[in-house]
């Protein structure tokens, strides 16, 4: 009889390190999107970038193959890509980014429940004196045996909960957004831009264009400049008043390669770190000194999180994602470091409330929505977007890239012209550009040999 209760005491402990399963609550589902790598032949080879040595490129293609090609068989461009992703590999492999449990700690806490288990039994044995049935066992009669499985169940729910990976839902329920906090948060770029409310959404109307200068430091260039957008009315950015958490998280690695994720204070919008094609922005130089650049429809936008916004807002957010939650910079609300992120790229602040922290390193802003949103079912992904989003409307057709471009200057002529400088080796070509009430857009085209084009465009 004894060893029948051993047996079942022993059952019971197992149980619980079972159900702590410490390997975590990993979401899966995320779609391939492969990086597209350029040799000098002009042959496009497609693959993510798996590990690099000194001579040779590894990548991972959608089977889970690995390929290797010499570097030196890259483009220019694409050889300074390898050397990007082997320092941030060398960086992430010296730094650990996210808080892990022990590996120990389960074990440790199963040796304490067989000990506390045994000594309990030996107590009620010790004061009643009696042979103990496998069906007294739980007897409710007992103090110190009810005692025994309390502290199982409760050790069965901490064990548990240690394993927990960081990013899953936790059910804490949500209040909804304070629309003064949201006010508050734009009230440094007023009167730039607008903003109103209704009982689900708050609005954010800009004509796209930032208070600090734009497109300088930019080394891959699309030959599209910013141009004002009508972010206004019923095209403005929207922020739900009443986010919710996602039963499972949408990552900005599969999802969301088209439109904005977020909107920072200054009415610009963030888009995925990733662009349209799978590659990081940032690290192949689409981007300018600020962490943005142009799209296709001439619109300003953010790929990386714009961290020099804290000189001005403080302590306050820097942006909100479009699923409602803040975003902010390098520390706490409260002043405090910046904790340790999860894999959405934020935590619950001490508030009770979720929000994102904006990172000098990729994602930058948001690694996955922790946020419900709803995407566009005309996109499917990884170019879905969310909605609702507002619209950039072009002025003319999209160009293509100019090798070997890098944006040297950029200024305003006048309230409604501007002028951007680029150089390719030693010569300087230009992009003269202005616009009237009306909506007519005026373009002037210098290359690196002098030669000038003039277009004109109404939008």
């Amino acid at each position: 009889m004894k060893a029948k209760i051993l047996l079942l005491l022993l059952t019971v402990v197992f149980s619980s390190v079972m159900l702590a399963h410490p390997g975590g609550h990993f979401q899966e589902g995320d779609h391939v999107v492969l990086n597209k790598w350029t040799m000098k032949t002009g042959e496009v080879v497609m693959g993510n970038f798996s590990y690099a040595d000194n001579n040779t490129l590894f990548l991972e293609g959608p089977d889970g193959r690995i390929a290797s090609i010499p570097i030196v068989s890259l483009s220019t461009q694409d050889i300074g890509l390898v050397g990007f992703k082997r320092a941030r590999m060398a960086k992430l492999n010296q730094v650990k980014e996210y808080p892990q449990t022990p590996q120990h700690s389960v074990a440790n806490l199963s040796l304490y429940f067989l000990a506390f288990l045994l000594i309990a039994l030996l107590g009620v044995r010790a004061i009643k004196k009696e042979h103990l049935s496998v069906r007294k066992v739980f007897n409710a009669h007992h103090p110190a045996q009810v005692a025994v499985v309390l502290f199982v169940a409760i050790a069965s729910i901490y064990a548990c909960k240690k394993a927990l990976v960081p990013s899953v839902n936790d059910g804490r329920s949500i209040a909804k957004t304070r629309t003064t906090f949201l006010d508050s948060s734009f009230a440094f770029f007023k009167p730039s831009i607008e903003t109103r409310w209704d009982a689900t959404y708050y609005h954010i109307a800009s004509i796209g264009i930032p208070e600090h200068n734009m497109m300088v430091g930019i080394k891959s260039w699309q030959q599209q400049v910013p141009i004002p957008q009508a972010y206004s009315g019923s095209n403005s950015w929207s922020i739900p008043l009443q986010p919710e958490y996602a039963a499972t998280p949408m990552s900005t690695k599969s999802n969301f390669m088209k439109g904005a994720v977020a909107i920072a204070v200054n009415g610009i919008p963030i888009f995925n770190a990733l662009n349209n094609r799978g590659e990081d922005s940032y690290l192949i130089g689409e981007l300018d000194n600020w962490g943005g650049h142009c799209g296709r429809a001439d619109d300003y936008h953010y790929h990386a999180a714009p961290m020099h916004l804290s000189s001005k807002t403080g302590l306050m957010p820097i942006a909100f994602a479009l699923d409602g939650f803040a975003v902010y910079g390098a520390k706490e609300p409260e002043g405090t470091v910046m904790e340790a992120l999860d894999v959405c790229h934020g935590h619950i602040g001490k508030n009770g409330v979720y929000h994102y922290h904006g990172t000098a390193d990729y994602p930058y802003v948001i690694g996955a929505m922790k946020g419900k949103v709803s995407t566009d079912p005309q996109t499917p992904a990884p170019e879905n977007q969310i909605l609702p989003q507002a619209f950039a409307k072009p002025a003319r057709p999209a160009l293509t890239p100019l090798r070997d471009a890098v944006i040297t200057d950029f200024k305003a002529t006048s309230p409604n012209a501007y002028s951007l400088t680029y150089a390719i080796g030693s010569k300087n070509g230009y992009v003269h550009y202005s616009w009237d009430a009306f909506n007519k857009f005026t373009y002037t085209l210098v290359d690196t040999e002098g030669n000038a084009v003039t277009t004109t465009y109404q939008r």
